[in-house]
């Protein structure tokens, strides 16, 4: 079975090599196209080097792309994989910061409350753009998998959409 799977906001080290690695344990997936994406060229190249080092170390033919260009990485994909973190850590922190400022405190506000909602708005913005290069360019029936938080929200409007 050889298909291609893209991997949107494939920058975050710890999170991509993980999912990398899961990906990789079902033997049906070793022989496909990876193309991974992210508006950040440099942590885009250090998370492909230590994923092909993976595939060489362990004799998987699994191919890997890596590309700042998200409608490339669409082409043709199968599946899409959403890893983003629209605004990073300091559009984070605003999260947290500024209900905590009116008297909202969040265990962690990137699901729910004010801090998730405010995510949300990055979130689906980027999220529907995505979607429209996906129906484009991906191949016919694709499935985006969102892997990001709020997620609720951000699939509810990519179903909506």
């Amino acid at each position: 079975m050889s298909f291609k799977l893209a991997v949107i906001g494939a920058g975050s080290l710890v999170f991509t090599r993980n999912l990398f690695t899961d990906i990789l344990s079902v033997p049906e997936f070793r022989d496909i196209e990876i193309a991974f994406t992210d508006i950040n060229p440099d942590n885009l190249e250090k998370v492909t080097r230590l994923c092909q080092r993976d595939l060489e170390a362990n004799g998987i033919a699994t191919k890997i792309k890596a590309t700042t260009d998200r409608r490339e990485a669409f082409a043709n994909a199968r599946y899409i994989i959403n890893l983003v973190r629209i605004g990073g850590l300091p559009a984070f922190e605003t999260d947290i910061d500024i209900p905590l400022k009116y008297g909202v405190d969040q265990c962690v506000g990137d699901t729910l409350c004010i801090g998730g909602i405010m995510y949300g708005q990055r979130v689906i913005a980027a999220l529907l753009g995505f979607c429209k290069d996906i129906r484009e360019v991906a191949e016919p029936g694709a499935l985006l998998l969102n892997y990001s938080n709020p997620n609720a929200m951000a699939t509810w409007a990519c179903n909506t959409y």
